[in-house]
């Protein structure tokens, strides 16, 4: 599958079997720690990812099957309908791809095959836990997303699985009063003044760092300003919770220039995700929340604010290693040019719905020609399944046979092409992010 010439299959073989390195997620440590079991592949496949919830709803599912109260039975039959929908979606890929490596189950699901395969899956899960799936899929390192007031109680080593924090302060930057009584207690005394934030967050990076945290992680919606002064800031930090949108968003743009300084002083990598629209649908976001399948591409993403910002950074010796990733494609080019002129700079994985088959490969292009492809630190899952490390399979099909057309067609040393295959696959995230 996806591999198109035999120089493809031996250069997927080379990388097939690689450690994953996955520097970004938002799995549970916690279920980790605990080794959990699914009674249920719809607990374990639909519970929380929304990829499948988006594919339901889009085909017109009713959301109590989505994410309401159906049995789970119901569940798993209405995902099933809709898998001959989705010709091409890179949900009809993993789908099958996690039947075959998790369960052993070949049988393409549809409406007909469904109630055998959800009897023949949930008595695998018998045998399964999230520790087996990690052996499974030979984890080597997970980051999860943590909030600075985090405790980070269940992070550590398990069975060789190293899982650290990401340090993710999206709530920390627009904060309420109530959060920062939070913030204080984590850090252990009251704030009431910027200079004791201030020193609240660089207490919780320290905290951080000391459980192996060396990966710091912003979604942003608007590029920060430049240039907010300290009396400007202490003036808005202040009238907390009664801010208006644009001096909320100057708060944030002073709190983001500030964290820069501290990830670069503890030698943390920052992952800017640029171009996300969130909670769309108001009225779905009032009943279930964040993160259930109601965020979109911005249609626009300012490039020369984040060309202005980064300078700003650097000028004020701020700038971390960082990692771009923009969520609209049509801004990559330009994200691609501006990472050689700062030092430490990297293109990330092609992000959340770019994600798929001819996303990933127009991606790659991309990279290639507006960029160094081979600094690329590769793939990660940015998912709450443990079932999608089937995507790092999806990723090395893909950039294997991208290769192998340019090794084929004459246009690449095919003595280099493993070599540049393994650093991608496994080295440069590791070096990156200075696991």
């Amino acid at each position: 599958m996806l591999l198109h010439s035999p120089t493809a299959v031996a250069l997927y073989e080379g990388i097939r079997a690689l450690p994953i390195v996955d520097y970004h997620s938002h799995l549970s440590e916690r279920e980790i720690a605990e080794d959990k079991k699914f009674s249920t592949i719809t607990q374990f496949w639909l519970g929380g990812d929304h990829y499948k919830w988006r594919a339901m709803r889009n085909c017109g599912i009713d959301e109590r099957f989505i994410t309401g109260n159906a049995p789970d039975y119901e569940k798993f039959l209405a995902y099933a309908s809709v898998m001959p929908k989705l010709i091409g979606n890179p949900l009809y890929y993993w789908t099958h791809m996690e039947l075959q490596r998790i369960f052993g189950i070949n049988t393409p699901l549809n409406a007909e095959t469904a109630p055998d395969i959800y009897a023949r899956a949930n008595e695998a899960l018998k045998e399964l836990s999230v520790r087996k799936l990690l052996k499974l899929f030979n984890l080597e390192y997970i980051a999860t997303t943590d909030d600075p007031i985090s405790p980070l109680t269940y992070h550590g080593n398990y069975e060789g699985v190293r899982v650290c924090p990401t340090f993710r302060p999206d709530k920390a930057q627009k904060p309420t009063a109530e959060y920062l009584a939070q913030l204080g207690e984590a850090w252990g005394s009251p704030i009431r003044t910027l200079a004791d934030y201030k020193a609240a967050l660089e207490a919780r990076v320290e905290f951080f760092v000391s459980k192996g945290c060396t990966i710091a992680d912003a979604s942003i919606e608007k590029i920060p300003d430049i240039g907010v002064a300290e009396g400007e800031a202490e003036a808005l930090f202040a009238n907390i919770g009664n801010l208006t949108a644009e001096q909320e968003h100057r708060f944030y743009s002073y709190s983001s220039m500030f964290l820069a300084g501290l990830y670069k002083r503890y030698d943390i990598t920052w992952q800017l995700h640029i171009g996300a629209m969130r909670n769309i649908n108001a009225p779905a976001f009032k009943a279930l929340g964040p993160d259930t399948g109601y965020d979109v591409m911005r249609g626009y993403v300012d490039t020369d604010a984040v060309a202005v910002f980064l300078n700003g950074l650097f000028e004020a010796d701020s700038l971390p290693r960082v990692i771009l990733y923009t969520l609209n494609p049509n801004a990559l080019a330009a994200l691609c040019t501006i990472a050689p002129c700062f030092p430490d700079m990297r293109i990330g994985a092609a992000w959340w719905f770019n994600d798929t088959l001819k996303g990933i490969r127009s991606h790659l292009d991309t990279l290639a020609e507006y960029a160094a492809f081979g600094t690329s630190p590769g793939m990660l899952t940015d998912s709450r399944s443990f079932s999608s490390y089937c995507r790092f399979d999806f990723f090395r099909r893909i950039i294997a046979d991208y290769v192998a057309e340019k090794v084929e067609a004459g246009e690449y040393d095919e003595s280099c092409a493993a070599r540049l295959l393994e650093d991608i696959c496994y080295r440069n995230p590791k070096e990156l992010m200075k696991i």
